[in-house]
């Protein structure tokens, strides 16, 4: 009997392996995606005219022919396409569809059509309630525009499958206090009918992070929190629904402080890149592009020292694009092989495999300080040296504390401990000798943007350092502080922050002051382009060597 059961499953499990393998091979069938949400899902505030500023995603503002589009955008005032377009910018904004598009066209041979339909301002517990939709009835217009596209291809005679459903949405399920509570209930009520009125009971959902790095993430922190505990007990019980990062991402920068509500241009291009790297990972054709070392640059039981990189944004490089060094120094394009290097950047979002050589190795085509940091230091020091590199773009100053703050998956102090234990035992178990050499920190720039986090920055980063030493065992480890210009604004500059961190460093040898004020001219408040994330690598590596 229990022969029998095991040849059935054997069976039914080579049954399934061969109706997958058969689906995957199909490249006739259209697949369809649902993109839908609030405003971060229709592209609010990007600018069609903004994306020749961000060289990875140059010819997005021009329609995919290849790709069919039907959508419904807005809320009041709608846009509509009336049935199938060619995929295209709507309104002269950009949304996550189209660099998602060209994304999985570039990686799967069948043909994609996209569904959109998005208003700003909407809520999960009401315009997109199933059982009782309210303000904009989102969640019945939205099954309308799927029926009726789909019934499109139906008389087309064109074969297609619903392949998965991008959401992302909360902002505003946070204001209200009955929604906010029960956001993961509505949620796993919502994915459930959309399965059932679909038809479609294996539909997979993407459901996109709210994003910590905008200004609702600092100062309406425990509210963002509470969403995203919904969404994550969703997607840890529901096997066909998936957590998608997105506080890594470029936001808009505003007027005043910089801070803003909306990813703008560049956020939303790298918003759909994240549903379109999942997505490929799904159907098993990720896509990986390996980068280890030909062979092991040091020799066997030699000192190593060891640099440690960390901070927010403009150390991972949120706006410093591989494409731009090609004029300003293409030397640094070059993967240095006589350099270990190790990563982890944007929470964890992109880990390298062990240690790489020194390169470009930033998503979306991106790059940090470590590049010109590890070529002055290459050029200058004897001896060997190892980089590794640690940071978060959509944390603030509190998450790097001992203690962290209430919102207890953005606590970035343990990672970054266990990361910075972890480089050193590898290196260890190679059979080098590790000296420790510094922490180098950038300190956070949208802390610099918000009254209460500029006030307690100073603070906060000396608990961060105290607290280091002891955890690492090195009781004098230095930690070399880099500075950008503070944010001039009247809202902010009766604080003074620079003193704050001169006080901090005067009252310990230990700690050195870094001042990066003399960057190259910057269009935006708050990020670092190419020329100033060259700049500032350069800097830090000075100020080391200065302290030799």
């Amino acid at each position: 009997m229990m022969n029998t059961i095991r040849n059935v499953w054997r069976c039914g499990a080579i049954f399934l392996l061969l109706s997958a393998a058969a689906k995957a091979e199909d490249n006739n069938t259209v697949r369809v995606f649902i993109f839908a949400g609030q405003s971060n899902m229709v592209g609010s505030d990007s600018k069609v005219n903004d994306t020749k500023r961000f060289p990875p995603f140059a010819g997005l503002e021009n329609a995919q022919t290849g790709v069919k589009f039907s959508y419904c955008i807005g809320r009041e005032n709608k846009t509509k396409s009336d049935g199938w377009v060619d995929l295209q910018p709507v309104n002269n904004i950009v949304g996550p569809e189209l660099s998602f598009a060209r994304e999985v066209t570039q990686n799967i041979e069948a043909p994609i059509a996209i569904i959109k339909c998005a208003a700003g301002g909407t809520h999960l517990g009401g315009d997109w309630n199933p059982d009782k939709p309210a303000g904009f009835a989102m969640y019945p217009l939205t099954l309308d525009l799927i029926r009726s596209s789909l019934a499109d291809f139906d008389r087309q005679k064109i074969a297609y499958r619903i392949e998965g459903f991008m959401w992302h949405q909360g902002e505003n399920d946070m204001f209200n206090e009955e929604y906010m509570s029960n956001y993961g209930k509505n949620l796993a009520n919502f994915l459930a009918n959309w399965r059932r009125d679909l038809k479609t009971p294996d539909l997979k959902f993407y459901i996109g992070e709210l994003c910590t790095k905008t200004i609702w993430g600092m100062d309406l922190r425990p509210r963002m929190y509470a969403i995203s505990q919904g969404q994550k007990a969703v997607t840890e019980t529901d096997r066909l629904a998936e957590y998608i990062p997105t506080s890594h991402v470029g936001v808009e920068i505003g007027g005043g402080v910089g801070l803003h509500y909306h990813y703008g241009t560049l956020g939303q291009f790298e918003h759909g890149v994240n549903y379109a790297d999942a997505y490929l990972r799904t159907i098993d054709k990720s896509k990986i592009n390996p980068r280890p070392l030909k062979t092991w640059p040091y020799q066997n039981g030699s000192k190593i020292k060891l640099f440690v990189l960390a901070g927010h944004r403009n150390m991972e490089g949120e706006r410093a694009f591989v494409q731009e060094l090609k004029t300003l120094n293409e030397e640094l394009l070059k993967d240095n092989e006589e350099v270990a290097y190790k990563y982890s950047i944007g929470g964890g979002y992109k880990v390298s495999d062990g240690w790489e050589p020194l390169g470009p190795a930033g998503y979306y085509d991106t790059f940090g300080p470590e590049l010109s940091f590890g070529h002055v230091l290459h050029g200058k020091l004897s001896g060997s040296i190892a980089i590794a590199k640690f940071t978060h773009s959509g944390s603030q100053m509190d998450d790097w504390t001992p203690e962290g703050s209430m919102a207890k998956s953005r606590h970035i102090y343990p990672r970054f401990i266990a990361f910075v234990k972890e480089s050193i035992k590898e290196l260890q178990d190679k059979g080098h000798d590790v000296e420790l050499t510094g922490v180098f920190y950038h300190v956070g720039e949208n802390d610099m943007s918000m009254p209460p986090y500029r006030t307690n920055a100073a603070k906060w980063l000396h608990a961060t350092v105290a607290q280091s030493r002891q955890d690492l065992a090195s009781p004098a480890l230095k930690w070399y502080v880099s500075q950008q210009p503070p944010t001039g604004d009247e809202r902010v500059n009766s604080i003074d922050v620079t003193s704050d961190l001169e006080r901090i460093a005067a009252a310990d040898v230990d700690l050195i002051h870094i001042k990066t004020f003399d960057l190259p001219e910057q269009e935006k408040k708050l990020v670092i382009d190419t020329a100033g994330i060259v700049r500032l690598g350069e800097l830090i590596a000075e100020s080391y060597l200065k302290q030799q």
